[in-house]
């Protein structure tokens, strides 16, 4: 059985921007890591630059830089053309990941393993307030799952803890803190309101253990949802990236017998479902950085968007399948797809919210109240 469960990250090295020096976040990280090694640097642009120009993303694994976010933390999803999007929005207070998955888009974005911690938070919480007061007639999900894992760094920053007592008391808005990891021990004694979604990314066993073998087990994650749903949290789950191989249908009917032998459907807010997808220029990234890897193989074409993706028929038969095993379980979590056209939902689920604002309000109607 699958038994894999990733260690805390501990940094090789801190490089810190002395702009950020004084904040509570940087002050924190110092103090949780005193034996490692801290560089400060004037300007973190020039790191990122060096990062970027590195000829082996080797040369920057294990190094944190801890810097001033110089751009906006809150931002829209900006979607997909032509496709229906959730109107998610992205709040980016990290960037890059320690799991060093095979599919994974950051290995396109980032070009290196230099990990970022954006400490200026104080101006993250202006900005998230002032955008939630301004629009207070407006409903919002947000998640920092986009650019790094929502939890796979909080031993050191503890800064997903802070977010979810920072969203404790916002009636217009809930935190998503989507993972692969399991570090939930400091989530489970908080006061989160129940405006907190705590949710995992899942794949089937065997892709667990080619794909994402930095990874906690699937069962590991499983033991960390039961624990967060007896904390009385929301729970989602993601399926995304689902990944066409030989017995896609049995591991992944595995995985959702998993989650519902141990989860209650009431509590799951949703369940999304996307299949691989990524640009063009990452097909040689993933070669190079993973070469054991065999999802470059599939039968994945350029789409409308410009992103390699596997013909619509196996979408639609991938989807239709996950869509009947979870509805088997419970009509309760909003199930959806990330990136698809309204002809693939009404295909592969007999039905579609016809519009990126309608599935908005579907999901934006699970959450509104705290999980009974």
């Amino acid at each position: 059985m699958d038994k894999t469960v990733s260690p805390r990250f501990i940094p090789e090295e801190l490089i810190v921007e002395r702009s950020v020096h004084q904040t509570e976040l940087v002050q924190r990280v110092l103090s949780r890591f005193s034996r490692v090694p801290v560089r400060f640097v004037d300007n973190a642009e020039e790191i990122w630059l060096q990062a970027q120009k590195s000829s082996s993303r080797d040369t920057w694994k294990g190094k944190v830089l801890l810097a001033r976010q110089r751009g906006p933390f809150l931002r829209l999803c900006p979607g997909t053309q032509k496709h229906i999007c959730c109107m998610y929005h992205n709040l980016d207070v990290a960037a890059g990941c320690d799991m060093d998955c095979s599919y994974c888009i950051l290995q396109g974005y980032l070009h290196s393993s230099l990990v970022t911690w954006y400490c200026n938070t104080d101006d993250l919480y202006t900005q998230v307030d002032a955008e939630l007061i301004k629009y207070s007639e407006r409903f919002y999900r947000i998640g920092t799952g986009e650019l790094s894992d929502s939890l796979t760094f909080d031993p050191c920053t503890g800064l997903a803890t802070d977010l979810v007592s920072f969203f404790r008391d916002k009636r217009n808005a809930i935190l998503e803190l989507k993972s692969k990891n399991i570090h939930v021990e400091d989530l489970l004694s908080l006061d989160h309101g129940g405006r907190t979604v705590v949710s995992w990314s899942m794949n089937a066993s065997v892709l667990r253990r080619s794909e994402e073998s930095a990874a906690p087990d699937i069962d590991a994650r499983l033991d960390a949802a039961v624990r967060v749903q007896d904390a009385g949290y929301w729970l989602g789950f993601h399926f995304d990236p689902m990944i066409d191989y030989p017995d896609w249908e049995q591991g992944y009917r595995e995985v959702v017998e998993r989650i519902f032998s141990r989860i209650r459907g009431e509590q799951i807010a949703w369940i999304s479902l996307g299949a691989l997808r990524y640009p063009a220029a990452m097909d040689e990234l993933i070669r190079r950085n993973h070469p054991k890897s065999s999802i470059v193989l599939g039968e994945l074409l350029p789409g409308i968007d410009h992103k390699f993706r596997y013909f619509k028929p196996i979408r639609i038969e991938m989807f239709r399948r996950m869509y009947g095993w979870i509805r088997n379980f419970s009509d309760a979590p909003v199930v959806y797809l990330c990136m698809e056209s309204d002809e693939v939902w009404r295909k592969a689920f007999g039905w579609s919210p016809g519009s990126s604002a309608r599935l908005k309000v579907l999901l934006d109607d699970r959450v509104r109240e705290a999980p009974k």
